[in-house]
């Protein structure tokens, strides 16, 4: 394969690879590609980078485990976003880093294994300062993740949607600083760091939000991703227009859901996610199965309504 060897994210030492007489201070592809490098030998994180600079709009969907992101994949996604509120509910634990932050790497490893396209991690605040967002890069690379979408909140977080609620913001100075060491820290220059701002989300002025940008996109950021809860796109506009295409923008409609996509284009967004909606319908997919049984005492009624036992074996199996 005729690729550029990366650092060996796995160990330090100058041992060879049993297998492939590679030096472990670099990768061994043969080893190594499944966590690495997309089926078109492409490294995962250059492929996200290409997408969020890409003159096309590009999507990513949203994953939480090993099958929801073989789906994504098998449904031709090219990217895929492992959302933090997905992967807490799918332990039955909240969306306030309830999940330690090795808990999530270990999902997001069964997660990277089970596809070929490159994930950006849901990293709210790093898990802490920028130490602990400097050791989190280190562990992601070490599993193939492509990239992190850190926020500019406070560690433990608060869910962005949840109504009410105070979201207090992270000083600018302090967050951008993170953003740095984060990209510092990081061996694989393809390695994506995207900064969410959350200054729309928290109340504050969309003059506030582009002030965060700025300074974040200064410090070393690959796009921001600009977050609003309304269920009209209007901030958004706004923001897009002012922002005046600086640099990468990624958006999340979650709650504009109603917005035709061809505006997000005309407002010259680069990614969209969609956010949480697999996990929201295996959530409805399971309340209305599990009801069911219960209510009939018998699975002759549901048979033909899931997937089949054979479905679920891996093709290599």
């Amino acid at each position: 394969m005729a690729l550029a060897p990366l650092v060996c994210l796995r160990r330090a030492n100058k041992l060879l690879c049993a297998l492939h007489g590679q030096a472990k201070r670099v990768t061994c592809f043969k080893c190594q590609e499944r966590h690495y490098v997309t089926n078109g030998g492409e490294k995962k994180s250059t492929r996200l980078k290409k997408m969020l600079l890409s003159s096309d709009l590009e999507f990513l969907m949203e994953a939480h485990s090993g099958i929801s992101a073989r789906i994504a994949d098998e449904a031709g996604f090219k990217g895929i976003w492992a959302s933090g509120l997905s992967i807490s509910t799918q332990l039955g634990v909240r969306d306030s880093n309830e999940a330690s932050w090795t808990q999530v790497l270990d999902v997001l490893e069964f997660m990277n294994d089970a596809c070929d396209v490159p994930i950006l991690v849901d990293a709210d605040t790093g898990y802490g300062n920028f130490n602990n967002a400097r050791r989190l890069v280190r562990k992601l690379e070490e599993r193939g993740i492509a990239g992190a979408a850190v926020e500019d909140k406070l560690f433990p977080k608060t869910n962005s949607l949840l109504d009410g609620r105070q979201q207090p913001l992270a000083d600018i100075k302090e967050f951008s600083l993170k953003i740095k060491a984060m990209k510092d820290t990081a061996r694989d220059p393809d390695f994506c760091v995207v900064a969410r701002v959350e200054a729309l989300i928290a109340g504050w002025s969309m003059e506030e939000a582009l002030k965060r940008a700025d300074a974040f996109l200064e410090a070393g950021a690959d796009a921001i991703l600009m977050h609003s809860k309304r269920k009209d796109p209007s901030q958004i506009e706004e923001f897009m227009k002012l922002w005046n295409n600086k640099g990468p923008v990624v958006l999340v409609p979650t709650t504009y859901y109603t917005t035709p996509t061809d505006k997000f284009r005309e407002w010259g967004a680069s990614v969209i996610i969609w956010a949480n909606h697999s996990v929201r319908a295996s959530v409805l997919a399971m309340q209305n199965l599990t009801s069911k049984i219960y209510r009939d005492q018998s699975v002759a009624n549901v048979e033909k309504e899931i997937a089949t036992v054979k479905e679920l074996f891996p093709a290599d199996t």
